[in-house]
C-alpha cells in the first residue's frame, strides 16, 4: 500500500511540474528569449513552413526542429504548414486511432503557432501503412488537411495576386518502385491520370505563383544523386513546360537548394524534421546542409523568398526569387 502511494504521489509530482512547466514555457518571456534574429518577414507576404520526413516519436532532434517552427511561426505570423511526406517512420499508420498520432504528431507539434492548418502529402514510408488514415485522419483533426492522395489549393497573396499550391502523390510517379514489394501499393495507383492532373491545374492557373511539393527530389546533392532520373523524368518536362516558380520535395534527410543549369524551376528539399545524413557539393548545388531543420516560406507579389532554419534556430540561408527576372 505504502509503494502504490508513493508513486501515486511521484505520479502527482511529476504531472504538477509537466503542467507549470508548459505554462512557463509558451509565455511572451519565453518568447522574448527564444528569437530566430536573421529571420525576414517582407511586408504583405503569405508565410509558410515547409517540413519533410520528421515522425519518429521524437527522436534524433525532431522535438528541437518542432519548438524553433513554433517561433518562427510567431514571428513571420505564419499561415499554414506544409509537409513534404514521410510523416510517420517507419512504417506509416495503422489506423486513425494509431498511438503515433499522439506520440509522433500531436504531443510533438503542440506550441501554440503550431495549430494552423497543416497541407500534407505522402512519402514512401506512409505507403508502408495505411496511407488511407492520413487521408482520414482529416476528418479527426481540426489542423491536418489531405483531402486527396494529390490535390490542389489556392492561397490569396492580395486582392490580385495568389499562389496555386498543387500538393503531389509522387509516389505513384515514381519508376523505381515498380519492382520494389514493398512499395507495391503505390503502383496500384493511376499516375497517368495523376499527371495528367497535374497538367490540367497548370494550364488553367491563373495565379501570380505556381508551387509543386512532392516527397522526391528531382535532383539530390545528399544519399540518392545520381539515382533521381526516373522521377526527374517524369515530371520535371511538365514543370519546365509550365514554368513552375518551385518545388519543394522531402526524402533526403538534410536540407537542399539544387539549380542545374537549363532549369528554370526552383528545386529546394526540406526532408530534416528528424533523422539527418550527410551530403555533398555537387555541380547542380546551390546549398546543401546536413543539418536538422525547415524551411520557411514568404511569397509576396513581387518575390518568393526561402529560409532554411536550423535546430538551434539559426538561419543557415536563404534564397530569393524575383518575378520580373523570370
Amino acid at each position: 500500500m505504502r509503494v502504490l502511494l508513493n508513486f501515486i504521489l511521484l505520479c502527482s509530482f511529476l504531472l504538477s511540474t509537466s503542467i507549470s512547466y508548459s505554462q512557463e514555457i509558451y509565455n511572451d518571456t519565453y518568447y522574448q528569449h527564444h528569437q530566430i534574429k536573421q529571420l525576414q518577414t517582407p511586408a504583405n507576404s503569405l508565410n509558410f513552413l515547409v517540413l519533410g520526413d520528421w515522425g519518429r516519436n521524437g527522436h534524433y532532434q525532431q522535438r528541437a526542429v518542432a519548438q524553433w517552427m513554433d517561433v518562427a511561426m510567431m514571428q513571420m505570423n505564419g499561415d499554414f504548414i506544409v509537409t513534404t511526406g514521410d510523416n510517420f517512420y517507419s512504417n506509416g499508420v495503422a489506423s486513425v486511432d494509431d498511438p503515433y498520432w499522439q506520440t509522433s504528431y500531436e504531443a510533438i507539434y503542440n506550441g501554440p503557432h503550431l495549430f494552423e492548418d497543416w497541407y500534407v502529402t505522402l512519402g514512401n514510408h506512409d505507403y508502408r501503412g495505411n496511407w488511407q488514415a492520413q487521408i482520414d485522419y482529416s476528418q479527426k483533426s481540426r489542423r491536418w488537411n489531405m483531402p486527396n492522395q494529390y490535390y490542389a489549393k489556392t492561397f490569396e497573396i492580395d486582392e490580385n495576386n495568389s499562389v496555386l499550391m498543387i500538393f503531389l502523390d509522387t509516389n505513384p510517379l515514381n519508376p523505381d518502385y515498380k519492382n520494389e514489394a514493398k512499395y507495391a501499393e503505390t503502383q496500384q495507383q493511376d499516375g497517368a491520370k495523376q499527371l495528367a492532373w497535374l497538367a490540367h491545374k497548370l494550364t488553367t492557373s491563373k495565379a501570380t505563383w505556381n508551387i509543386v511539393i512532392g516527397h522526391h527530389p528531382l535532383y539530390s546533392s545528399g544519399k540518392r544523386y545520381g539515382k533521381t532520373d526516373g522521377i526527374r523524368q517524369v515530371l520535371e518536362p511538365i514543370l519546365e513546360k509550365y514554368k513552375v516558380d518551385a518545388y519543394y520535395a522531402g526524402h533526403e534527410h538534410d536540407l537542399q537548394h539544387n539549380q542545374p543549369q537549363g532549369t528554370s524551376v526552383a528545386h529546394y528539399v526540406s526532408g530534416a524534421g528528424s533523422e539527418v545524413r550527410p551530403v555533398e557539393q555537387r555541380d547542380f548545388t546551390v546549398f546543401a546542409k546536413s543539418a536538422a531543420g525547415f524551411a520557411s516560406v514568404s511569397v509576396t507579389k513581387n518575390a518568393l523568398l526561402t529560409q532554411f532554419i536550423n535546430a538551434s534556430g539559426q538561419v543557415i540561408y536563404q534564397h530569393q526569387i524575383n518575378k520580373d527576372t523570370r
